[in-house]
């Protein structure tokens, strides 16, 4: 089997703004930040890996026609939309709205004294419009050791949460010296896989905290080998 055209975008690389209350990193162009090489990849258009001083955030502000997903590395984070959710998300939980038509929203660190880290991602949708949508996976409760647990998906199958793309979104949590399977597919034949803590190896890369790889044409399983206790995230995409 050939080696699919690939490419890994290192966490050294990335974009940076700092502000102080807010330090982000920028996998993808975004703000302030440009970068042509680095535009999203297929339908995923954001990674930022934000880290919130204790107390900061982001006043309540509007979204529409976007897929937004918020994974808590470290810390909380409180929101409220205008759907009438307000929740504190805890470390290790997912959140996920759907801007739809849309919504608006406001993300705050509610600790005085400790940082949140997080990341901020998000998908262009397949159809514009729609009633917004939201909700949350405690990924402490649903995600298994040592494989990939299947958390979003276009058809919603397997206990996963429909969203508006064609697109499968995993994540994984590997022991060290453990490996997974990135499932194959036909339909969503092109992957990023987003490193959050750990290190991994896939198609003879060596993969740190921050680091990203995009693979192009690879309907194929893809082996995942973990050399330190790893978390990370797999997004199959058209």
């Amino acid at each position: 089997m050939t080696t699919p055209p690939f490419k890994v975008r290192r966490a050294k690389d990335r974009g940076n703004a700092n502000h102080g209350w807010l330090n982000a990193r920028f996998t993808f162009s975004f703000s302030s930040y440009f970068d042509p090489d680095h535009m999203g990849f297929r339908s995923l258009r954001v990674m930022n890996n934000d880290t919130i001083a204790p107390g900061g955030g982001f006043p309540t502000h509007d979204h529409s026609d976007m897929e937004i997903f918020t994974y808590i590395v470290k810390g909380e984070l409180a929101h409220k939309d205008s759907m009438g959710n307000g929740s504190t998300i805890k470390a290790g939980d997912l959140q996920y709205m759907s801007a739809g038509s849309g919504v608006s929203h406001s993300e705050f660190n509610p600790s005085s004294e400790n940082s949140a880290e997080l990341y901020q991602i998000w998908l262009h949708p397949k159809d514009r419009g729609g009633a917004p949508r939201y909700s949350e996976k405690p990924l402490g409760d649903s995600a298994k050791n040592n494989t990939l647990t299947l958390l979003f998906s276009g058809d919603g199958r397997d206990a996963s949460t429909e969203i508006r793309q064609d697109a499968e979104i995993y994540f994984g949590k590997l022991d060290a010296g453990s490996s997974a399977q990135i499932p194959a597919s036909d339909q969503t034949p092109n992957v990023w896989l987003q490193v959050i803590a750990g290190e991994l190896s896939l198609l003879d890369q060596t993969l740190s905290t921050g680091d990203g790889i995009a693979i192009e044409d690879a309907p194929h399983a893809l082996d995942i080998l973990a050399a330190a206790d790893s978390r990370f995230l797999v997004f199959r995409l058209n």
